[in-house]
């Protein structure tokens, strides 16, 4: 678990598969994300998740508010798997349901995954992808502090053209040091 002042990131348990369903498998939520997916594959996501967690000690956690327990989205850290993508790549990734946009939580939730990506697993550099289509994570990428990384763009073929190409985006270690 990690937790914030507002929130804990705790990992997914099949009891969040169909909060996952209804809540964030909306067309809204999943606009930049390749628009909403049958179930199954959501339990496969979820699946390959959990094997991420065991593998490696990292996936994306599921957020809920300090305090009511509510969930409210996901956060985490994952291997960019699209063939298109350069290797290896580690990146963190955040979505919300879309009642808890605009609060700050995916800001706060960030933050503690990459103090985590970087103090615990100590991974040098963290990764974050979009598109220049999804303005709001391009906005958080700048806030949190990434650089753009125009030379690792690609073009993702399961993605609409609107949404390409992919713009990746990188943050060092020593953003530790500089972090709130």
């Amino acid at each position: 678990m990690i937790d914030t002042a507002r929130l804990v990131l705790r990992i997914q348990t099949d009891d969040d598969l169909d909060w996952f369903v209804e809540h964030m498998n909306t067309p809204a939520v999943m606009r930049h994300l390749g628009g909403p997916r049958p179930r199954e594959a959501i339990a496969a996501g979820m699946a390959r998740n959990a094997e991420s967690f065991a593998r490696t000690g990292a996936g994306f956690w599921t957020i809920v508010l300090r305090g009511s327990g509510e969930r409210i989205g996901k956060c985490g850290l994952g291997a960019i798997t699209t063939e298109q993508a350069p290797s290896a790549l580690r990146e963190i990734g955040w979505s919300l349901a879309e009642p808890f946009w605009g609060r700050g939580y995916a800001g706060e939730a960030a933050r503690a995954v990459l103090r985590h990506g970087f103090a615990t697993l100590g991974h040098p550099t963290i990764f974050s992808q979009t598109s220049e289509s999804n303005r709001a994570s391009t906005r958080m990428m700048a806030r949190l502090g990434f650089t753009r990384r125009a030379d690792l763009d690609y073009v993702d073929p399961a993605y609409p053209a609107i949404d390409n190409p992919t713009t990746l985006y990188s943050l060092d270690r020593d953003w530790l040091d500089l972090a709130p």
